[in-house]
């Protein structure tokens, strides 16, 4: 399945009962988010250690498995002026390799000041420091798949 656009990703086709999962790619995690079946919320699921690839792929795998995951949103991390940086082009990759092992629809979502949002969120709450690091990247996922879920309800 190849990369899509934002228009091109209609959750109106997806099969009944299945969700989406929302990705926050980092240099040492993956925050993971997921839909619910109606495509309304999302929520933060866990935080993916990233090791080697085949060990990222196969926990990713097995949570589209368990979880019944339909398709992934991405969040790209696009400087403040729009541009592409070296972190985009890492996410992009991350992206790339899963398309080579998956048949998925996978879309990119501008994930500009997710972890900023979240990251006031927690402290508005006054979660402790140890907490807010062990939450904020699956919090941030939950953050950019919220927002794509928003978009296409309004659409």
């Amino acid at each position: 399945m190849p990369l899509l656009t934002t228009s091109e990703f209609d959750i109106r086709t997806i099969p009944k009962g299945l969700r989406l999962g929302g990705f926050d790619v980092g240099e040492k995690t993956i925050g993971v988010a997921l839909s619910d079946s109606l495509f309304m919320v999302a929520s933060p699921l866990l935080v993916i250690q990233r090791k080697k690839w085949t060990q990222d792929l196969a926990i990713i795998q097995n949570l589209i498995s368990e979880y019944q995951i339909y398709g992934i949103v991405i969040g790209l991390p696009l400087n403040m002026d729009g541009s592409e940086g070296p972190k985009c082009q890492s996410v992009r990759q991350v992206a790339r390799n899963l398309l080579k092992e998956m048949d998925i629809p996978l879309v990119f979502w501008d994930e500009r000041l997710s972890t900023v949002a979240v990251t006031r969120t927690l402290l508005e709450a006054d979660m402790s420091r140890a907490k807010r690091k062990d939450n904020v990247d699956k919090m941030a996922a939950s953050f950019i798949l919220q927002g794509f879920l928003d978009l296409k309800r309004l659409t």
